[in-house]
């Protein structure tokens, strides 16, 4: 028997202040689930949830200490159709109170990609990829 396949359900994300990351994604355009609370907020991503909790908390729930800094080996993306959109995004992701990393250029692979950070450190690549068409949906196409 076939085990079933993988799929992401949930990302969450560990934060400092959840109200405050909620505003921060809120602005970004995203939209609170109804099953969200004071301690834990989702975002529904069209297919994905997105979960803003507690640092510490998640911390304490996973078992492992709260403390990390700099870079945390992993980078969520978010595709666009093409460079302009691209550059739209990071400028409302640093306007809604991210902070830039690295300016939007042409990269190695052939693709435009750039990069900020939210109000807590993680990292979001903001890319078009000439080689991988979004669906209607927005969703990526391999």
């Amino acid at each position: 028997m076939m085990a079933p396949p993988i799929h992401i359900t949930l990302i969450t994300l560990g934060v400092s202040d959840v109200q405050a990351a909620a505003a921060f994604y809120e602005k970004l355009g995203l939209t609170r689930a109804p099953s969200s609370q004071e301690a834990v907020v989702f975002f529904d991503m069209g297919g994905v949830a997105l979960g803003l909790f507690g640092r510490e908390p998640l911390a304490e729930d996973a078992g492992v200490p709260p403390e990390g800094d700099g870079f945390r080996a992993v980078t969520l993306a978010w595709n666009q159709r093409d460079e302009a959109s691209v550059d739209d995004a990071i400028r409302r992701a640093v306007d809604a109170g991210g902070r830039l990393v690295k300016a939007a250029e042409k990269v190695f692979w052939g693709g435009y990609s750039g990069y900020f950070a939210d109000p807590d450190g993680h990292l979001w690549e903001v890319a078009h990829n000439p080689f991988a068409p979004l669906r209607e949906d927005g969703s990526m196409e391999l």
